[in-house]
């Protein structure tokens, strides 16, 4: 082995590490994971919660080092975008709260009485904006 691979593969790792610790800061610290099993009352599912994140990293990290095809019908499509869209979605909504952005955001722009509306019209526009960038780029 040569010196540069030897060096490639040690960038490599570090990259990994980094970008791993990052990852498992973010949750860990800011308490995503638990968060998000308050907002949807599933505390009694938080390792189940805790593994699926493991796992979707490490498949995840494999699945960007190859180049898999998926020979898959469309149908199929449907119910993993929908999966995929409310973990998105949820995990969002559990780092906002965490962060409680929103009721800054609303004291800040003088409509905090009107905080329901403000988060109706995230939810819309994400909404919207998802299916009409899926509809106008994957058709």
């Amino acid at each position: 082995m040569t010196l540069k691979a030897i060096f490639t593969v040690f960038i490599g790792f570090s990259g990994g590490f980094a970008v791993g610790g990052g990852f498992v800061a973010f949750l860990t610290v800011l308490g995503v994971i638990p968060r998000l099993t308050q907002l949807s009352k599933t505390q009694r599912y938080i390792r189940y919660y805790e593994w699926a994140v493991i796992i979707g990293a490490v498949v995840a990290g494999w699945l960007s080092l190859t180049n898999p095809r998926f020979s898959l019908s469309p149908v199929w499509l449907i119910p993993i975008g929908l999966l995929d869209g409310i973990f998105i979605g949820m995990l969002a909504a559990a780092l906002t709260e965490v962060l409680n952005v929103l009721p800054v955001l609303s004291k800040r722009i003088g409509a905090s009485e009107s905080l329901i509306s403000l988060l109706t019209a995230i939810v819309l526009g994400k909404v919207l904006g998802s299916l009409f960038h899926w509809l106008w780029f994957a058709f």
